[in-house]
């Protein structure tokens, strides 16, 4: 199993950049950087390309919203270029909160635009002359609405690769079957190992049977609190927060997607309380709400023994990579939690 940690996108970068290196020679194989409503993930990730020598990079994730088709494929391939052919580009549609409160755009047809991306990025990287005539994106337009266009246009650049490996953050069964049929990657977000094969085993099985085969087994990549000890039992309170901002928070009634899977993992009750508190802006209380057993089997908490055993259910559940959150915020006790995670998982 690779281990790969999420980089901070708060404080001095250059200082996170640093520590990356040290993990990289602890054995970290993979570091992920978000972009939500913060600094754009693509400048950090060149920093870190020009820092790091073995370590992938992944964006995690990009908007499909916020960037046109063609600028995502340039921007991956120039990604692609200056960490030598290191980056997977890490996509999702996000939700309404961020798109539409951020972006100021329209949250519409997600798959659609999903599907569609991914066929114009691998065209554009393959340097064929791009012309795409889809529901949602045309290249270019046709010459009959007068855009005085000429012959489609190709790359300048060669790609080091003509197809970097594309990551899609998917939770609903049609963006999941989605993602098992087109992408090298799927990431889900409070990954339930026991209860994963309920909720989304269907949906990967349907994407599978459509999967060309050239695309290779499907990586799963599961971000995951991580605190490995005698004596950690406390920090499952400090993973509450998290979970109730993601379940309680991010959307409106109806439109939160974080809130839908908590109900399609069996804890509808708990739920519509974590987000009647949140959204009424009692955080504390819709934090405390958050079930211990929902805390424990999203997270690795606990004694090496038990850490093992959870590391083995994730890898039963068919998850390739775990993306630590360490719960240890100090520089030293992430590197010993990478170092740790590193050995548990062989």
């Amino acid at each position: 199993m690779r281990i790969g940690i999420q980089a901070s996108y708060a404080g001095d970068f250059s200082q996170t950049a640093e520590e990356v290196r040290d993990l990289e020679s602890a054995g970290l194989d993979v570091v992920s950087v978000a972009e939500v409503y913060t600094f754009d993930a693509v400048s950090q990730l060149g920093y870190l390309a020009a820092v790091t020598e073995r370590v992938e990079l992944m964006s995690g994730i990009l908007p499909i919203y916020s960037r046109t088709p063609a600028l995502m494929a340039m921007t991956a391939a120039g990604l692609d270029h200056v960490s030598g052919g290191r980056f997977t580009l890490g996509l999702g549609a996000s939700g309404p909160q961020v798109v539409e409160g951020w972006h100021g755009v329209p949250y519409d047809a997600p798959l659609q635009r999903t599907r569609e991306i991914v066929e114009i990025c691998r065209q554009v990287w393959r340097r064929e002359r791009l012309v795409h005539e889809g529901p949602k994106y045309t290249v270019p337009l046709p010459a009959d609405q007068g855009t005085g266009l000429g012959k489609p246009l190709k790359l300048i650049n060669t790609p080091v690769r003509e197809r970097v490996p594309v990551l899609l953050a998917a939770l609903g069964p049609k963006n999941v079957e989605l993602a098992a049929e087109i992408a090298e990657g799927w990431e889900p977000i409070l990954f339930h190992p026991e209860r994963a094969a309920d909720v989304w085993g269907p949906a990967l099985a349907a994407g599978r049977a459509r999967r060309d085969p050239a695309l290779g087994d499907l990586d799963v990549v599961v971000g995951v609190p991580v605190a490995v000890g005698a004596d950690v039992d406390h920090l499952v309170d400090a993973v509450r927060p998290g979970i109730a901002l993601y379940v309680g928070g991010m959307g409106a009634k109806g439109r939160n997607f974080y809130n839908d899977l908590a109900r399609r993992y069996g804890y509808e009750a708990e739920a519509e309380t974590i987000q009647d508190l949140y959204l009424a802006g009692r955080t504390a209380e819709a934090a405390a709400a958050v079930p211990e057993e929902l805390v424990r089997a999203t997270s690795l908490i606990g004694p090496e023994s038990h850490v093992a055993e959870r590391i083995a259910a994730f890898a039963e559940a068919g998850v390739t990579t775990l993306v630590l959150q360490p719960l240890d915020d100090s520089r030293e006790g992430r590197l010993r939690t990478v170092e740790t995670m590193r050995r548990l998982a062989g």
